[in-house]
């Protein structure tokens, strides 16, 4: 496993993946598109991280509370210098509505876990819950742990609810999902039965159980939060298995799945690889119909960074049928690469990011209206105001949209908020 102290730059993971199927998120300015361009009424930084103690490589995505507060979590920084993570485990982090930062927990692999990317969840008291990408069982992984569930009260204690290790999975990356009786569902990008990834569940006592382990054929390497109904099934994506004899090789383009209560699995979606996508790494959003809305980070228009694509947005009916609703062309006019999952308002716009693309060619936040019309309201420039979002957005009231970048700012990432 790589040092995580040196792993600066948490993609090094998902192209690792994608490197067996030609990825290269190289930016192009080949691809041209007519796409609705148009800044976002207001665009501003929140807070920009000024690493060390502060965190830095603010990977998840954000949670809010009713009184317009954020939390979320930093892959890099807080104390310098903690064993087996010379260059910062991360931190837990608040911000309040004047963009205030208050560190709640500074990770350390020893204690908690580290390297969290995949955000937060809240419950009704204020606790927090959250994954750590290593830590926790130092055994697994050459000593530096395969990962923890996590829960932080509200008085900046922690209690680590699993450690993983062993045959049952490894790595959790993703956020949680938690139901109304307390019990955590997420994801591993590794582990189980042949090592490609399990969804797994945390009772209230603490006790694992492994719903599904991945086999290739039925999807690789889940790197999503899980979303659920009202008759407790579980959706999600995987980056890679499927169609393990199409436009990806053996590897397969990924998969959109269905997880029952009794742990049945059903591939709602094999991805080709084509014009239909590949690599779905972001969450999926439902709506009262019981149709599914994604985006894949490849795939689409295959002549724009030909010949990977630069992703689609989608939607899989309820008898599996899959419609694109918008191939994303690149840089200068439209954004490419969406790493992340969509947020949907009550209207059916949806929103998101793109990891590379727009004019400058450092990401976008877009808008896809109910007609597949694509705006983009607004292009990171690089400097002050961030570059990748990596993370999706969460919405709020009067249609505020808040999300992270992980480069930018002081060159430690932002965290951001655009009205449209």
């Amino acid at each position: 496993m790589t040092n995580p102290s040196q792993q600066s730059d948490r993609t090094s993971i998902r192209q690792s993946a994608w490197q067996g199927v030609g990825l290269t998120l190289a930016v192009t300015f080949a691809c041209l598109v007519a796409t609705s361009v148009a800044y976002a009424q207001t665009f501003s930084v929140i807070h920009s991280f000024a690493g060390h103690s502060e965190g830095s490589a603010p990977y998840g995505p954000l949670v809010l509370d009713s009184a317009g507060n954020l939390y979320g979590t930093t892959f890099d920084g807080g104390t310098s210098g903690v064993t087996g993570c010379a260059n910062d485990c991360g931190v837990a982090y608040a911000l309040d509505s004047t963009g205030h930062e208050t560190v709640l927990y500074t990770f350390a692999i020893k204690t908690a876990g580290g390297k969290s990317e995949g955000g937060l969840i809240r419950d009704s008291e204020g606790n927090l819950y959250g994954t750590t990408n290593i830590g926790g069982n130092l055994k697994c992984k050459d000593g530096y742990g395969c990962g923890t569930v996590f829960k932080l009260d509200g008085a900046g204690t922690v209690t680590v609810l699993h450690e993983f290790g062993g045959p049952d999975c490894a790595r959790p990356v993703a956020a949680l999902l938690r139901d109304p009786a307390g019990n955590l569902y997420g994801t591993t990008w590794e582990g189980g039965a042949v090592n490609r990834g399990t969804v797994f569940k945390i009772d209230t006592t603490g006790k694992e159980t492994v719903l599904h382990s991945f086999r290739a054929k039925d999807g690789a390497w889940p790197l999503s939060e899980l979303i659920g109904d009202a008759q407790g099934n579980l959706y999600g994506t995987t980056e890679l298995g499927g169609d393990v004899t199409g436009g990806c090789g053996t590897l397969g383009c990924g998969v959109v799945f269905k997880i029952d209560r009794s742990g049945h699995e059903t591939v709602l979606y094999r991805f080709t690889g084509g014009a239909d996508g590949s690599q779905s790494g972001g969450s999926l959003v439902r709506d009262a119909a019981g149709n599914l809305y994604g985006t894949t980070g490849l795939g689409g228009d295959l002549s724009c960074n030909a010949p990977s694509g630069c992703g689609v947005v989608f939607k899989i009916d309820r008898s599996g049928h899959e419609t694109v609703l918008h191939s994303f062309q690149g840089p200068p006019s439209d954004g490419s690469n969406p790493i992340a999952g969509l947020v949907r308002d009550p209207a059916g716009n949806v929103y998101g990011t793109t990891y590379r693309g727009g004019t400058y060619g450092f990401g976008t936040v877009f808008e896809l209206d109910t007609t597949g019309k694509e705006t983009v309201l607004y292009s990171f420039t690089g400097g002050s105001d961030g570059s990748a979002p990596y993370a999706g957005l969460i919405r709020y009231s009067s249609n505020n949209l808040f999300g992270t970048a992980v480069g930018g700012g002081q060159g430690f990432g932002v965290v951001f908020k655009v009205t449209p």
